[in-house]
C-alpha cells in the first residue's frame, strides 16, 4: 500500500467506508458551496466547482444534496468565512504526512490536528517540513469499463496528460495541475464524466512500514485525522507490504 495509490489506499475497511458516508457527503458539500462563493454558482462558467461537483458524483452523493451545497452559497452571504489550511508533520513509522483542511476557525482545527498528532504517536512539523517528499499533480480516475487501456492511454495524453497507469481496476491519469481542468474536460467527451478528477499530493520518496504493529497505528493514526470534520484530505508516503495489509484487514 502506498501513498498515491488511488486503488490501494487507506481506506480499505468497507465497513468503515459505509459508517464515514456521512461525514463524506458533508465534506463535499462544504467543498461544493465554498467553490460556488468563489465564483459563479454555474460549473460551466466555474472550474472549480465543477471538480467539486465531479468529486461529489463520484462518491454517489445524491444531485438533491450536491444542489442544496450549491444553494446554500448564496444563502450564507455574510455568514462563515472558510479558508483552507494545510499541516505537515510525521506519524507512526516516520511517514511524511499532509494534512489538507477547510475551517472557519483556525485556532480550533490546528489544536484538533495538533492533539491527534500528540495522542498518536505523530510529530506536527513547520510548514514545508515535509512537502519536499510529494509533487502537486492534477489527478484523474476512470473506471476500467470506461475504456481500453491503449485507448485511455492514447487519448489521455493527446489532451495534455503527462502520465497514464492503468490495471484491472481502473485508469489513473497525472497532469500538470494546471492542466487538470482541460485535461478533464477534453476526457470527458469521450469517455464521460470521472470518478475523480482533483488536485493531490503525491510522494516522491516513499517510508516503508515493516511490521504490523507500526501499521496499525499509522492506518488509526489516519483515521483519526479523516474523522475531523475541518480535515478535507490527508496524503502520506507510507508503503506497507501486502503480506502485512491482510494480517489487519
Amino acid at each position: 500500500m502506498s501513498g498515491h495509490s488511488q486503488f490501494k489506499n487507506i481506506m480499505y475497511r468497507k465497513g468503515a467506508q459505509d459508517a464515514k458516508k456521512a461525514k463524506v457527503f458533508a465534506k463535499l458539500a462544504r467543498d461544493i458551496t465554498i467553490a460556488a462563493k468563489s465564483g459563479l454558482p454555474e460549473p460551466d462558467k466555474n472550474p472549480r466547482l465543477r471538480l467539486a461537483i465531479q468529486a461529489a458524483r463520484a462518491e454517489s452523493m445524491p444531485k438533491d444534496n450536491i444542489e442544496r451545497a450549491i444553494a446554500k452559497a448564496t444563502q450564507t452571504a455574510g455568514g462563515a468565512d472558510y479558508v483552507s489550511v494545510r499541516y505537515e508533520g510525521f506519524g507512526p513509522g516516520k511517514v511524511a504526512i499532509i494534512v489538507e483542511a477547510m475551517t472557519d476557525n483556525k485556532n480550533r482545527t490546528a489544536g484538533n490536528v495538533r492533539t491527534i498528532f500528540g495522542k498518536r504517536g505523530g510529530v506536527m512539523g513547520e510548514s514545508g517540513s515535509v512537502a519536499f517528499n510529494f509533487e502537486r499533480i492534477g489527478y484523474i480516475k476512470y473506471p476500467a469499463a470506461a475504456a481500453e487501456a491503449d485507448k485511455m492511454f492514447e487519448a489521455a495524453l493527446e489532451a495534455g496528460a503527462n502520465d497514464v497507469v492503468s490495471d484491472e481496476e481502473g485508469h489513473e491519469i497525472e497532469t500538470l495541475p494546471d492542466d487538470l481542468g482541460m485535461v478533464t474536460e477534453a476526457l470527458e467527451k469521450v469517455f464521460g464524466t470521472p470518478s475523480a478528477s482533483r488536485l493531490d499530493w503525491k510522494p516522491t520518496v516513499m517510508t516503508e512500514i515493516n511490521d504490523a504493529e507500526t501499521a496499525q497505528k499509522f492506518l488509526d493514526f489516519v483515521d483519526a485525522l479523516e474523522d475531523d470534520d475541518d480535515v478535507q484530505k490527508v496524503y502520506h508516503n507510507a508503503e506497507i507490504a501486502d503480506e502485512i495489509m491482510e494480517k489487519l484487514v
